[in-house]
């Protein structure tokens, strides 16, 4: 018969799989009972109707059903409190009453951004976190492409975000964790703001969301140098630009004005990444690119359908082809990103001229 002290040892390797914690560090074990070799758990979700109560009964399973003397093991769901759901948003973020982006200072934040759109520059972003996720990485996803917003169509999230006591929870896929407007959206209406609006609502996204201990933090970028481009300067001031262009020279000029005005806001840019590879576009307009800026070329993908066939499918193709060309190229710019760091996150806003 496997002892209380064992039951909880094994519940300790029970992950929220949001919160990225165990259920024992955040008070989510409301009883344990053992009945000789039959086991029976009681979870307190944070809210009702968890899109991830499978996940649970899994890793119960996992865990708890093969101890030695357990044949049978039960999971029960019950629900924080009101009282339980602030004590667990004071223990996960500090103080209610704090201010300010809650980003932890060892995060690096990487804006993904390019001139114009329809380089693959979304697709790109999806790629990149999942490569630095399978490095061993703890990444989120900032969809910050407020007009165009694609990502979890392409990592296949349906379910929208938790709120628990005022703190926004991203969903999680494939080891990625998301924010984006489309979360807040009826079915495929158009954004239709002013500056000042998505301001506040990048402002939330980066106050208001418990992002965790992250490593990364990748955030798509419009395409262009709007008000958007702007507030995530202001907002994040020591984040690092990666450029986007495909080989035209068209694209690689247009580009360059997003690179000018991610450095105008206070990013180092990281390097220039060539997409679309290919005989039909040409190539040598990313080296061109890194050239005039006088940064590192990272690197060039490929042009290949199974990107875009992956992306609507909903599962990155580093994850679904990792052998695949572009996979490969892809996964060798992320460990070229990832040696490139220098420096972390900070508050310190820049004037913007």
């Amino acid at each position: 018969m496997a002892t209380h002290e064992e039951i909880l040892a094994a519940l300790g390797r029970v992950i929220d799989p949001e919160l990225r914690r165990p259920v024992t560090e955040l008070d989510m074990v409301r009883d344990v009972t053992i009945d000789g070799s039959e086991v029976s758990v009681t979870i307190a979700l944070t809210v009702v109707g968890c899109p991830l109560r499978s996940s649970f009964e899994d890793q119960v399973a996992e865990h708890i059903g093969t101890l030695p003397g357990v044949s049978q093991v039960t999971l029960h769901f019950d629900v924080m409190s009101p009282d339980e759901r602030a004590a667990l948003t004071t223990k996960l973020r500090g103080s209610a009453e704090t201010k300010g982006i809650k980003l932890s200072p060892k995060t690096r934040v990487l804006a993904v951004a390019s001139g114009k759109g329809g380089v693959g520059k979304s697709s790109l972003t999806v790629n990149l976190a999942a490569a630095l996720a399978a490095m061993g990485r703890e990444v989120g996803i900032l969809d910050a492409d407020i007009y165009g917003h694609s990502i979890p169509h392409m990592l296949g999230i349906a379910q929208k975000p938790v709120v628990v006591d005022k703190m926004i929870v991203p969903p999680v896929a494939q080891d990625l964790r998301l924010m984006s407007i489309g979360f807040f959206l009826d079915d495929n209406q158009p954004v239709m703001w002013r500056g000042p609006m998505l301001h506040r609502a990048l402002e939330q996204f980066l106050q208001d969301v418990h992002w965790g201990e992250l490593d990364v933090l990748v955030v798509d970028m419009p395409p262009g140098t709007g008000d958007v481009s702007i507030s995530l300067g202001q907002l994040l001031p020591r984040a690092e630009a990666i450029i986007v262009t495909t080989p035209q020279p068209l694209a690689q000029e247009v580009a360059s004005r997003a690179a000018v005005m991610a450095q105008k806001t206070g990013m180092r840019v990281v390097g220039v990444i060539e997409n679309m590879t290919s005989e039909m576009f040409g190539s040598g307009g990313g080296a061109r690119l890194a050239a005039e800026l006088g940064v590192p070329m990272l690197g060039s993908v490929p042009l290949d359908a199974r990107v875009r066939e992956a992306a609507d499918a909903g599962v990155p193709l580093v994850t679904s082809d990792p052998e695949s060309e572009p996979a490969l190229a892809i996964v060798e710019l992320a460990r070229a990103i990832d040696a490139s760091r220098a420096g972390g996150f900070t508050r310190t806003l820049p004037l913007v001229s």
